[in-house]
C-alpha cells in the first residue's frame, strides 16, 4: 500500500547509509493494522459468505458448486485489484479449519485446542498485570461458558481499586476451575437465518443474562451464543420489572446483528412484561418513562413475547446471577445513551453534534424551547420551527443533543457529511431511510436522502438498464425496393453469407461471401442494383464494411440514403437480423450431401414463395407481381396445353371448310360496309393489325378495321382493244396480286374472249367467256398464327 506524499516523513528509519523513509506501507506501524484491514474491506465489499481478517481470508458455501463460485468471485477480486497470494500459505476445500482461535467445522463452533492448552498450562498469576493477561485469555472463550461470571468472581475481586493483592485459597480454586470449564467440549452452533431464532432474558438483584438459541427441527434448543454483566450501582436501585426489562434491552442490543430485520421470540419469566411489551398491544398510559422509551426501542424489531417461569429459564436465569463483572467503560445509567454510543463510531459524534447544535441558528431555538418548556404556537411559529414545535411532545434532551424519540436531530452544518456516510456502499433510497430513521431525523431528510441517491456518479454509472422503450417501427415502403435492409452472417458452417432484404415485399437475397470487405460488398450491391435498380434508402448495422469511406462515396454517388442503427442495438436492423436466424435455422435442418449454395437457393426459392407473417402475401407476388413456378406446380393440371391442344382441334376441323385467306399492303378488296346500303364496299389494304386483321382505306378520310372473313379479293376491270392487224387484245388493269400460294400453280388456259362487231360503238367492256378455275386444291392449311401484344 503506497503511503501519502505528506505522511512519510513520519516514517524516516536510520541506516548505515543514511535515513530512509517507506514509501510502502510497513509493519510494526499503529495504524497499519486498521488500515489495511479497511482496504480488504473495501477490496472484497459485496462478496457473499467471505469474511477477512486482516490477510486471513475465509470463503464458505453450502455445497462444492456454491464453494467454487465463492472462491472464484473471490480470486477474480483479488486479480482486479492487483493482489498476489502465496500458495503455501493457501487452504482449499477444508472440511475444519481454525480461524481467529477457533475450530469451525460443520457441527458448529468449537475453542482451538492449541490456545485451550496454552489457558490451561499457564502458571498461577503474581500480580495484577499477569492476572488481567489470564482473564482476557479466558474471557475471549466467555461464550462457551455460561457461569464464568461466578466462578471468576474471586478473581475479579483482586481488580478492585485499592484492593491489596493475596492469592488465596479460593482464588486458587477459582483458578482451577476456569481451566477445567474450559476444557470442556461445549459447542456452539453455527447461526441459521432459516431457523427460528429465541432470546431468553432474565435479571437478578446484581446481574442480567440473555442466551441466544436456535430451534432446531427437532424442537432441541442449540445455543449461538451467551451473554451477561453485572449491574452499576443505579441499576441496582431499579424495580424487578425494570430490571427484567433492562435484561430484554441488553440481550436485544448484544445480539442485534442476528435479531434486527427477522422475526424472533422473546422468553421472560416475568408475566407483566408480555403485556407492557407486546407488539401487538399498546404501552399503557401509567408506565414509567423508562418503560415506554424501552417500549418504543423494541417497536424496532420484528418479535412476539412468550412467558417462561424461571425454572425452565435456567440458562438466561444462571446468567444472571453469575454476571461478568461490568466493563469500566459502562459507567452511564442512561438506556437512551444506546444510539449516542453508535453515533459516536462515525465521522460525526456526539460531542461535535451538540457543539454545533448549539451554533445552529435553528437549532439553538429549539434547544432553548426544549429546556425551558416554552413553545409558541404552530399557527404563530416561524416555518422553519414548525417541524418542531409539531413534535414538542416527542422531544429531549441527551447529552446536549436534541432528540426526537429515538432519533438525534442533527444540525445543518453536519447533514452533508452524514448523507455521505448514510450512502457509503451505495444502498438504494429505501435502505438509506431504514437506517436514517433508527438514528437521525431533520426537516426534509428524506427527500435530501433521494437527492443523494439521485445524483450520486457511481450510482448512475451502475445502474441497470433502463425497460424497452415504445416501439417505433419502420414506415412501410410504396414500391418494391425502395428501402433494403442489409447485414452479414457468420461464419457459419465455414461460409460467412451477405443479406439483403427488401423492405416492402420482405423478397431476400443471400449470396456466400468469400470477404466481407468493403470492396466485396460493393461489388455484391452493384450487382443487386444492377438488376433491380437504386433504392432509396439503405439500412445496415455499425460494421467495417458499412463505415468506411469508400462505402459511404458509393452510397453518396449513387443517391441511397444510408441509414446506420444505434450500436449494439440490433433491433433497429430488426428486418434483416430477424432473417439471418430464419435461415440458420433452415440450413441447419437441411441435411444431405447438397453444397451450401445448393441448399440455400433451395431454401430462397421456398422462402419467396411463402405468404409472410407480416404482409399475408409472398415476397414474389409483392416484389415481382407473380408467383414463381417450382416443382409442387408440377401437382395442378396444365391449363395452357389443353387450351392450347383444344385449339389446334378447332383449327384442323375448321381446315375441312376454310380457305386460308391473307393480304398485304395495297391490294385491292372489297370490305363489308354495315353502316350503308350496299354490301360490299371496295378499298385497299393500308396496313396489317394482325394475322388476320387489316385497315383498309375506302377513301379519305374514311379507314375501316376488319378481319379477313370481312374481306373479299377485288379483280381488276378488262379493257378490249383492236390492235393494227385488227385482232382483238385485251389488257388487264394493273392490280397487285390477292392471293399468295406457296404450291407452284400450273399456267392458267387461254381465256377466250368474243370479239365484238366493228359497228359496235358502245365501248363496252368485253367479260371473259369462261370462269377461273377452282383453285383450292392447290391451297396449304396452316396452323393458326396468335396475336402476342
Amino acid at each position: 500500500m503506497v503511503v501519502e506524499e505528506k505522511s512519510r516523513k513520519y516514517l524516516t528509519i536510520t541506516t548505515s547509509k543514511g535515513l530512509f523513509c517507506y514509501n510502502r506501507l510497513a509493519f510494526g506501524i499503529t495504524s497499519a493494522p486498521a488500515t489495511f484491514q479497511r482496504a480488504m474491506d473495501q477490496v472484497l465489499q459485496g462478496l457473499s459468505n467471505v469474511h477477512c481478517y486482516l490477510d486471513d481470508i475465509l470463503i464458505t458455501g453450502q455445497d462444492r458448486d456454491q464453494h467454487l463460485k465463492n472462491l472464484d468471485a473471490v480470486l477474480g477480486r483479488l486479480e482486479e485489484f492487483g493482489l498476489r497470494l502465496q500458495k503455501e500459505k493457501c487452504e482449499f476445500f477444508k472440511d475444519s479449519l481454525e480461524y481467529l482461535g477457533h475450530v469451525i467445522d460443520a457441527q458448529g463452533l468449537h475453542k482451538s485446542p492449541e490456545k485451550v492448552r496454552a489457558i490451561v498450562e499457564a502458571p498461577a498469576p503474581t500480580d495484577v498485570s499477569q492476572l488481567r493477561s489470564f482473564l482476557g485469555l479466558i474471557n475471549y472463550y466467555s461464550r462457551f461458558i455460561p457461569n464464568l461470571s461466578s466462578i471468576l468472581s474471586p478473581l475479579n475481586a483482586l481488580l478492585c481499586k485499592g484492593k491489596q493483592w493475596r492469592w488465596s485459597s479460593e482464588c486458587a480454586t477459582s483458578f482451577k476451575q476456569a481451566k477445567e470449564q474450559l476444557l470442556s467440549q461445549s459447542v456452539l452452533t453455527h447461526y441459521d437465518p432459516k431457523l427460528p431464532i429465541r432470546l431468553a432474558c432474565d435479571a437478578s438483584p446484581y446481574g442480567l443474562g440473555s442466551v441466544i438459541s436456535h430451534v432446531l427441527p427437532n424442537g432441541q434448543e442449540r445455543p449461538i451464543a451467551f451473554a451477561s454483566r453485572t449491574l452499576n450501582k443505579a441499576e441496582r436501585n431499579y424495580a424487578q420489572i425494570e430490571r427484567e426489562a433492562l435484561a430484554i434491552i441488553f440481550g436485544v442490543r448484544k445480539f442485534h446483528h442476528y435479531l434486527y430485520g427477522r422475526q424472533f421470540a422473546l422468553l421472560t419469566d416475568h408475566r407483566p412484561l408480555t403485556t407492557i411489551l407486546s407488539p401487538s398491544k399498546s404501552i399503557p398510559s401509567m408506565a414509567a418513562a423508562r418503560m415506554q422509551r424501552w417500549a418504543l426501542l423494541l417497536a424496532a424489531h420484528d418479535y412476539t413475547i412468550h412467558y417462561r417461569e424461571a425454572a425452565r429459564l435456567g440458562n438466561a436465569d444462571g446468567l444472571s446471577r453469575l454476571p461478568l463483572p461490568t466493563s469500566p467503560k459502562e459507567k452511564s445509567n442512561a438506556v437512551d445513551s444506546f444510539h449516542i454510543r453508535h453515533l459516536e463510531a462515525l465521522p460525526v459524534n456526539c460531542r461535535e453534534i451538540c457543539r454545533e447544535s448549539r451554533c445552529d441558528p435553528v437549532l439553538a431555538q429549539v434547544l432553548e424551547m426544549v429546556s425551558t418548556g416554552r413553545f409558541p404556537r404552530v399557527q404563530n411559529a416561524d416555518s422553519v420551527l414548525s417541524p418542531f414545535i409539531s413534535r414538542k411532545e416527542e422531544l429531549t434532551l441527551q447529552q446536549g443533543c436534541l432528540m426526537w424519540g429515538i432519533r438525534v436531530i442533527i444540525p445543518s452544518k453536519l447533514r452533508p457529511r452524514l448523507l455521505s456516510e448514510l450512502h457509503t456502499g451505495h444502498p438504494g433510497v429505501v435502505k438509506m431511510k431504514a437506517v436514517a430513521r433508527s438514528y437521525m431525523w431533520w426537516p426534509g431528510i428524506d427527500s435530501q436522502i433521494e437527492q443523494v441517491s439521485k445524483t450520486c456518479q457511481s450510482c448512475q454509472l451502475s445502474q441497470k438498464a433502463p425497460g424497452p422503450s415504445p416501439l417505433h417501427p419502420w414506415t412501410w415502403p410504396g414500391s418494391p425496393w425502395q428501402r433494403i435492409h442489409v447485414d452479414f452472417a457468420g461464419p457459419f458452417q465455414g461460409h460467412m453469407f451477405m443479406v439483403v432484404v427488401d423492405a416492402h415485399s420482405k423478397w431476400p437475397e443471400v449470396h456466400l461471401m468469400s470477404s466481407t470487405t468493403a470492396s466485396k460488398t460493393i461489388q455484391v450491391l452493384r450487382g443487386l442494383f444492377s438488376r433491380y435498380g437504386l433504392p432509396e434508402v439503405l439500412v445496415s448495422d455499425n460494421g467495417p464494411q458499412f463505415t468506411s469511406y469508400e462505402f459511404e462515396t458509393f452510397m453518396r454517388s449513387n443517391g441511397v440514403k444510408h441509414i446506420r442503427s444505434a450500436p449494439f442495438h440490433p433491433s433497429t436492423n430488426g428486418l434483416a437480423e430477424r432473417f439471418v436466424q430464419t435461415f440458420k435455422h433452415s440450413l441447419k435442418r437441411s441435411t444431405g450431401t447438397a453444397s451450401v449454395q445448393h441448399r440455400l437457393d433451395a431454401f430462397l426459392l421456398m422462402y419467396r414463395n411463402t405468404p409472410h407473417s407480416t404482409t399475408k402475401e409472398s415476397p414474389s407476388m409483392l416484389f415481382m407481381h407473380r408467383k414463381l413456378r417450382s416443382r409442387l406446380d408440377l401437382l395442378k393440371p396444365n391449363v395452357t396445353a389443353a387450351v392450347e391442344t383444344a385449339q389446334e382441334a378447332q383449327c384442323a376441323y375448321r381446315g375441312i371448310h376454310a380457305k386460308a385467306r391473307s393480304s398485304k399492303v395495297g391490294d385491292r378488296v372489297l370490305v363489308r360496309d354495315y353502316g350503308r346500303g350496299e354490301k360490299w364496299t371496295p378499298g385497299v389494304v393500308s396496313a396489317e393489325t394482325g394475322p388476320v386483321s387489316y385497315t383498309v382505306d375506302v377513301g379519305a378520310p374514311e379507314h375501316w378495321r376488319r378481319h379477313a372473313d370481312q374481306m373479299l379479293a377485288r379483280h381488276a376491270e378488262l379493257d378490249v382493244t383492236t390492235d393494227d392487224t385488227g385482232a382483238a387484245s385485251s389488257h388487264i388493269l394493273p392490280d397487285l396480286p390477292l392471293w399468295e400460294n406457296t404450291a407452284p400453280e400450273p399456267p392458267p388456259p387461254p381465256v377466250p374472249v368474243s370479239v365484238s362487231s366493228p359497228q359496235s360503238t358502245s365501248g363496252e367492256n368485253i367479260t371473259p367467256s369462261q370462269e377461273t378455275g377452282k383453285r383450292y386444291p392447290f391451297r396449304v392449311v396452316k396452323p393458326p398464327v396468335r396475336y402476342v401484344p
